[in-house]
């Protein structure tokens, strides 16, 4: 089966198609160090049989933490924990991606120690009930420095590689979005101004770390908003990427604000005909370009994973609600394992409410 044959991307050599994609998890310490949990849970996941692993998102800058006990690579002084963490990894044969971010305007001023949420622009968000300041010349700058200097430090502790988190509208997806981007300068205005702070991001990341490194990214291919991104212009986003040299992209769409139904994380996936929801936009990238392309979304079924790899509509299958569920569904899958045991209720997305983000239908067993 294709699922099972190995895959490489720039110097990661994975041995199957399977990416755990990027999942907040909670475990990380009150001031973002790693914990033991957190090293647990990778291991359980290399072991499990993932090809790759990209870690929940981990802050770049202070201003843009949008969750509790969220990963940290904002300083220096988290370097020595994170490279436990990879060492543990790498020690049962894994591969890790840390992936950077940054919340931008879907940050509650809960997380920022009570200031205000920074943006592009000035648009309120109905999900945190924020209205947003819009960030200075020299606030953009600065974060587009701390992107940089969080991936230097991601090398430094030895993870395989960063994803750029630019989907599910977050801050860089607010740049990139004209929904959330209403500036007129540099950095707004028309479609190759919103795309700048994208550039420089990725820039500064390339300064950093150089170009024989993988550098990944997240990228929504929709908003699913009135006035919000749209393929075709993800779509160019994508190509100018790879012109550049990006070394995956990974496929995903909608923001907090979107219908339930649109939305990054859809529940009632319940038969294969509702899988793989964002299929037909990683369809399109497929055909569009070379670099290769990951797809999550609604994936839970061994048969469609493979059937979407056989057609090339993707080169990576991305799950992340069914290795909450069973972190070892890829080796289920390789001793015949039709589907994963998780049902979409989206319990483990209710993380103000959970000591840590878990299966709560395992819970609810117990």
């Amino acid at each position: 089966m294709k699922i099972f044959t190995p895959f490489e991307i720039k110097t990661i050599k994975m041995p199957n198609r399977i990416v755990r994609s990027a999942t907040y998890e909670k475990m990380a310490d009150e001031d973002g160090f790693v914990t033991e949990q957190l090293i647990n849970l990778y291991v359980t996941l290399a072991k499990g049989g993932v090809g790759l692993i990209i870690t929940g998102n981990a802050l770049v800058h202070v201003s843009g933490r949008n969750a509790p006990k969220m990963l940290c690579i904002h300083n220096d002084f988290y370097i020595d924990g994170l490279r436990k963490l990879t060492n543990a990894v790498h020690e049962v044969g894994g591969k890790i991606v840390i992936q950077l971010n940054h919340g931008g305007r879907q940050c509650a001023s809960l997380f920022l120690g009570g200031a205000q949420p920074v943006a592009p622009s000035e648009v309120y968000e109905p999900v945190y009930k924020v209205m947003p300041r819009q960030l200075t010349q020299e606030e953009i700058w600065e974060i587009i420095d701390s992107f940089g200097k969080a991936a230097r430090r991601a090398k430094e502790a030895g993870f395989d590689g960063v994803q750029i988190h630019g989907a599910h509208g977050y801050l860089v997806n607010q740049f990139l979005s004209p929904y959330t981007n209403r500036r007129d300068d540099y950095w707004g205005g028309d479609e190759e101004r919103r795309f700048h702070f994208l550039e420089e991001v990725y820039q500064s990341i390339r300064d950093n770390v150089g170009y024989d490194w993988p550098v990944m990214i997240k990228l929504n291919a929709c908003d699913f908003v009135e006035g919000g991104l749209t393929l075709e212009e993800s779509l160019r986003i994508a190509k100018k990427l790879e012109n550049f040299g990006i070394d995956a992209i990974e496929i995903s769409g909608g923001i907090v604000e979107s219908k339930p139904e649109e939305r990054p994380v859809r529940m009632k996936i319940n038969t294969p005909q509702k899988e793989a929801y964002f299929r037909e936009f990683s369809r399109e990238f497929k055909k569009a370009l070379k670099v290769p392309i990951m797809l999550v979304g609604g994936i839970r079924s061994r048969s469609v994973a493979e059937e979407i790899l056989q057609k090339q509509e993707a080169d990576l299958i991305s799950l992340s609600r069914p290795l909450i569920r069973e972190p070892d569904l890829p080796k289920k899958w390789m001793q015949g394992k039709e589907t994963s045991d998780c049902i979409s209720c989206n319990g483990c997305m209710r993380f103000m409410k959970l000591e840590y983000v878990k299966c709560t239908q395992l819970e609810k067993k117990k």
